[in-house]
């Protein structure tokens, strides 16, 4: 299921949302202008690495710099198109009403707390693992627990390719969202015990999107 839009009307301009697209997307294009082995480099060094923090807390030679740093830098790197376009599709669907109920100048505050909390999480899961992880899902899946807490009766149009045929509908945001996130995890039961394996950070979904509700649900009720 790819989401395409949803029913929210906004009354103002999603400009932090569109400005950590434009981020994301010029991180990309600068990985995309390196050689090869730089830009496997630039992976290894600023993407999330689990045994970092593993050797950093048993004092094996990595500084706090490069034990943290990555949690945050990861955030801002993607491993290809697809992965780049899958995630700003999402962040362009869900974010922007989320920046307008939560406030412009707290919504970037907010993407990088569920961010960094489900870089928390992935090296929880992985604790150990020598494969860095790049990507904003972690950030993103923040921004559907908070878009699912906030909006509960908004409706998303979603195109679903089904053999030969595509077709949208109109899936209540409960039932779409509910849906991924019970994907994010079966797949990371799944992935239990299996050392070291690349591929999708499936705990890094659950835990910003859980993080993203519960931040969210405080700041409804203050409201």
């Amino acid at each position: 299921m790819i989401p395409l839009k949803t029913d929210n009307l906004r009354h103002s301009i999603a400009a932090f949302n569109g400005l950590l697209i434009l981020l994301n997307v010029v991180v990309f294009i600068y990985e995309l202008s390196l050689p090869a082995r730089q830009g496997q480099a630039l992976v290894f060094v600023f993407g999330l690495t689990p045994a970092q923090l593993q050797l950093f807390f048993s004092g094996q030679g990595v500084t706090l710099g490069q034990a943290f740093l990555p949690m945050l830098t990861s955030m801002f790197l993607h491993g290809g198109w697809m992965h780049l376009l899958g995630n700003m599709l999402f962040l362009w669907v869900f974010g922007g009403s989320v920046e307008e109920a939560l406030g412009h100048f707290i919504y970037p505050a907010f993407y990088l707390v569920c961010g960094l909390g489900a870089a928390l999480v992935h090296i929880v899961f992985n604790w150990g693992s020598h494969i860095p992880t790049v990507g904003a899902s972690g950030a993103i899946s923040g921004i559907m627990g908070a878009f699912i807490v906030l909006f509960p009766r908004a409706r998303v149009t979603t195109l679903i390719p089904a053999l030969l045929l595509i077709f949208t509908v109109q899936i209540p945001a409960v039932l779409m969202l509910g849906y991924w996130f019970f994907l994010q995890i079966f797949s990371g039961v799944a992935s239990l015990g299996v050392s070291n394996q690349g591929g999708v950070a499936w705990w890094a979904h659950v835990g910003g999107f859980l993080l993203g509700a519960f931040l969210a649900a405080g700041a409804r009720q203050r409201r």
